[in-house]
């Protein structure tokens, strides 16, 4: 049985100042968004997008019941989509062996962490404006699952997901940058 990386071929290259600019680029939006912390950013505007088209989508599932999975899978399917859709791109670029893309994807999948635990952690406050329904997707799952009352701290540890996964993108986006390089020089 051969090795799963025998299947993939190797990274392309990612030039110096590739990696530079959208290293800097990034290290702008974490200032950015440490700065405007827990509010909505600029690219939550695209983000709300995704979540709006994917109630109705998951609703599919849904029927006419109210209180059953399909309904439950309607209200989780916002956030499900929010993150579905990054990473379906993320792997479109991972299979084309495309280092700035790929980090470019895992970096939007983490930051949609953030405001996505904004969101949880307003589950009993109710204070954030909504678009659609006016019904809190958070409230509703998780009153329905008994932990409303955690809503804060599962807000916290969502958005500290987030922020480490975004650093750990920057990290492997410099590695392939520094690795390019050193294969360049060689």
């Amino acid at each position: 049985m051969l090795p799963l990386s025998s299947y993939f071929d190797e990274w392309k290259p990612v030039s110096r100042i590739a990696g530079i600019s959208w290293l800097g680029a990034y290290f702008v939006f974490l200032i950015y968004a440490a700065i405007n912390a827990p509010n909505f950013l600029f690219i939550d505007f695209a983000n709300l997008l995704i979540h709006e088209a994917g109630h109705p989508i998951f609703g599919v599932f849904s029927g006419s019941d109210q209180s059953g999975f399909g309904y439950t899978l309607m209200i989780l399917g916002g956030t499900l989509l929010e993150l579905i859709a990054p990473l379906a791109c993320l792997a479109i670029f991972f299979f084309k062996r495309e280092a700035a893309a790929v980090a470019f994807c895992s970096f939007w999948f983490f930051e949609n962490f953030l405001y996505i635990g904004t969101y949880m952690a307003d589950a009993r406050a109710l204070a954030l404006p909504l678009v659609g329904s006016g019904d809190h997707d958070w409230n509703i799952l998780f009153s329905q699952w008994g932990w409303l009352r955690y809503d804060v701290s599962i807000g916290q540890a969502t958005r500290f997901v987030g922020w480490c996964g975004m650093i750990a993108t920057m990290a492997w986006l410099a590695f392939r940058a520094w690795r390019s390089s050193q294969e360049s020089d060689s």
